[in-house]
């Protein structure tokens, strides 16, 4: 993982030698602080949010790599301190629905310079965060469980990784993949449904359940 990591930020940083208005040497002593103490720490969580999007070790990889080579590019518009996991999401969200669409053979993309919308956005006021996870596989992540999770359609995989498993509040959810919050809790609903009648039986077997 270091080595990866390490191939990450030389690609990012790789970024400055092909631009002509490359950051003053202050600036990138900055962003290089910014985005190893607080950009990296969360590429585990990332890697596991790509892979339960694409099922897929390679893709996930690149798609991971692709979101801090884009917020490298954008790390000038990102203030320290502030939610560097939701921003980090919101880009691979976005590269993965480029990806996507890419493959569907359909012309639309995602303008990454949305990320700084979203960062300027208003702080998150925790609408919402507690009210609908008491469901039976909360917590849970053993093989039944990802299989169930993985056999979602993408769009309501993605907020139920986003809510119960990286524990995203509805409006930071909302902000991440661009819809209402009311969509939010309302594809929550549904998918946890389709959770719970596919691990029905498995909760009870494990005790989860009576």
């Amino acid at each position: 993982m270091r080595k990866y990591i390490e191939e990450i930020i030389k690609s990012a940083h790789s970024l400055n030698d092909n631009e002509q208005n490359s950051p003053s040497e202050d600036q990138n002593s900055r962003n290089e602080r910014i985005f190893n103490a607080e950009l990296i720490p969360h590429i585990d969580a990332l890697y596991n949010f790509a892979i339960h999007l694409t099922y897929n070790e390679e893709r996930s990889n690149d798609l991971v790599q692709e979101t801090y080579m884009k917020a490298w590019r954008f790390i000038g518009s990102f203030e320290s301190g502030t939610n560097a996991k939701a921003w980090l999401f919101k880009i691979l969200k976005n590269a993965f629905i480029n990806e996507y669409r890419k493959q569907a053979k359909r012309p639309q993309k995602v303008d990454f310079e949305d990320v700084v919308k979203y960062h300027d956005a208003e702080e998150n006021t925790g609408v919402g965060y507690l009210d609908m996870r008491q469901d039976v596989f909360q917590g849970m992540l053993g093989d039944e469980v990802s299989f169930a999770l993985d056999s979602l359609p993408v769009d309501f995989r993605t907020v139920v990784l986003l809510c119960d498993i990286e524990g995203f509040t509805y409006e930071e959810i909302a902000k991440i993949v661009n819809i209402p919050i009311g969509t939010v809790r309302s594809r929550l609903h549904r998918a946890r449904g389709m959770l719970k009648g596919k691990l029905e039986a498995y909760a009870k077997k494990m005790g989860y359940i009576d």
